[in-house]
């Protein structure tokens, strides 16, 4: 680190747990470290040490950290100090603010231990830069608040709609299952309200699909474990997914003994159907898609195979990321990314401690989750 013994960080936060993070990753790279608890202490701090860089918690009880920064930029050296400002609040709303505030920069909770310490040290970068570097630095910052901006927008708009449609489509679900209840229905009809019930659940699961991917992002997704039963869940998962399989006569076979595993019901079950309405796409008409289970030393490994287009060896990492197309030309067998759903399964896989991959099944592809058994 880059004159980082001569460095002086002062870090502003309420809550006991971010600052020792913050602490102890500074004081490993070789940072001096000031720690304040209240608006009103970092005030008094700074004058005291006049810090080369502050780390400022947003929600603090008193003077909150806008308030902060703007008696910062007040004291003598606050001007040119730089001020991250630290936040669990993602919205266009709170970045405006910091910005006004005169913040440099800008992280969400939780922050990993390297983003902090990659931003601190940029910030002190700046600080050291001559004026006409530091124009072009501003110009760059200027480029990068926009596109956080962005982003912030994005997020904002992706959450909006999700929740706007979360309730349609759960309503058309319910209408049509109050058709299939009707005996009186003519058998035509109550094939499209099967339909229709398959469609909307698929819909349910690219909603929740999105919620759930905001939440890893946000580190807030928490599995809450309890003892599953592996061969009912799947079992299940066939049930909601019989229409589908078997409008593309496709049939569903599962070798799993009685096994059990360790993780949350409805992200595992989501991870299978998801996993499975994958195979089923992919799958040619006639043939089979088959789910198994074993137990591995302390783990349990799932397997989804069909006999579809693969997924070539040098594009399987990437199939897991969000909205990637892996099909080329009409003549290429190469399957397509789809969505959401398998980046769903990463996260919710990881998100239990496990893994998942592809492997080849000549023809075809079997995507493999392992996931610790913690009984």
């Amino acid at each position: 680190m880059e004159q980082g013994s001569r460095s002086k960080v002062l870090v502003v936060d309420d809550n006991e747990q971010n600052r020792a993070l913050a602490q102890a990753t500074l004081e490993d790279d070789g940072y001096e470290v000031v720690l304040a608890v209240t608006g009103e202490e970092a005030i008094r701090e700074f004058e005291r040490h006049r810090p080369d860089c502050v780390l400022l918690d947003v929600r603090m009880p008193g003077m909150d950290g806008f308030a902060v920064c703007a008696r910062i930029r007040d004291l003598p050296g606050g001007a040119t100090a730089p001020i991250v400002f630290l936040t669990a609040l993602r919205d266009v709303d709170t970045f405006d603010s910091a910005l006004r505030a005169g913040g440099d920069d800008f992280l969400t909770k939780p922050v990993r231990p390297s983003e902090l310490l990659a931003r601190v040290q940029a910030a002190l970068r700046v600080r050291r830069l001559g004026a006409e570097l530091r124009e072009h630095v501003e110009l760059v910052k200027q480029q990068r608040d926009a596109l956080m901006r962005l982003q912030l927008q994005k997020e904002q708009l992706t959450a909006f709609v999700v929740h706007d449609l979360k309730n349609p489509v759960s309503s058309m679900d319910l209408h049509a299952q109050y058709l299939l209840r009707d005996r009186a229905l003519p058998e035509a009809a109550r094939d499209s309200a099967r339909h229709i019930r398959d469609q909307a659940r698929s819909l349910l699961r690219l909603i929740y699909n999105l919620l759930d991917i905001s939440k890893s992002e946000e580190g807030r997704l928490a599995p809450e474990r309890a003892r599953v039963d592996l061969r009912a869940l799947v079992l299940e998962v066939f049930a909601a997914l019989e229409l589908r399989a078997s409008s593309r006569s496709v049939s569903l076979r599962e070798a799993i003994d009685a096994l059990a595993v360790q993780a949350d019901p409805d992200l595992l079950r989501r991870t299978i159907e998801n996993l499975l309405e994958n195979a089923i796409h992919h799958a040619p008409v006639g043939s089979a898609v088959a789910v198994s289970a074993a137990k591995d030393g302390a783990a349990v490994e799932l397997r989804v195979a069909d006999s579809g287009p693969g997924v070539p060896a040098e594009m399987r990492a990437r199939v897991f990321d969000r909205f990637v197309q892996l099909e080329g030309d009409a003549d290429d067998l190469h399957r397509a990314g789809r969505g959401l759903g398998l980046a769903f399964c990463k996260m919710a896989v990881e998100a239990h401690g496990g893994r998942i991959w592809v492997e080849d099944n000549a023809p075809g592809a079997i995507f493999c989750v392992r996931l610790p058994d913690e009984a």
